[in-house]
C-alpha cells in the first residue's frame, strides 16, 4: 500500500479530482424564516402524500413549525446566549486565577526568603 500512495500516478489523480482555478464555491445566505417556510411546505406536500395513518406526525411537526415558539426567538438562541455569557464568566475567572497564581507564587518567594534568613540565624547562634 506505501506503493500505491506513494505512486506517481496516484499523485496525478490526487491532483486531477482537487477543484481548479476556474471552479469556486458560492456561498448562499438564507434566514431562519426562509428555511422554516420551505421546511413547512415540504411537510405539507408530504402530508398531502402520506396516507391517513401518518398525517398525525406531520401535523405534529408543521406546528412545531409554526407554532408561536418557532415563529418567536430561535430554538436554540437563549442556549448559545447561555453559553456565550458561560464562556464570558470563564475568562473573567480565568484572570482572577491567574492573578491569584502570581500573587500566591510571590508569597511563597518571600516566605521562602524568610525561611532561609531564619535557619542562617539560627545557625549563626
Amino acid at each position: 500500500t506505501i506503493k500505491i500512495l506513494n505512486d506517481d500516478d496516484a499523485l496525478e489523480l490526487f491532483k486531477s479530482t482537487l477543484p481548479g482555478a476556474s471552479s469556486s464555491f458560492v456561498q448562499v445566505a438564507a434566514s431562519k424564516a426562509s428555511i422554516r417556510a420551505r421546511a413547512v411546505e415540504a411537510l405539507r406536500g408530504a402530508h398531502r402524500a402520506a396516507p391517513l395513518s401518518d398525517r398525525s406526525g406531520l401535523n405534529f411537526l408543521v406546528l412545531a413549525l409554526t407554532g408561536k415558539k418557532a415563529m418567536g426567538q430561535g430554538g436554540f438562541d437563549k442556549v448559545i446566549k447561555m453559553c456565550d455569557e458561560m464562556v464570558a464568566t470563564l475568562k473573567t475567572e480565568q484572570v482572577d486565577d491567574d492573578n491569584k497564581k502570581e500573587y500566591c507564587a510571590t508569597q511563597f518567594d518571600t516566605t521562602d526568603d524568610s525561611k532561609k534568613a531564619l535557619e542562617r540565624k539560627i545557625a549563626d547562634h
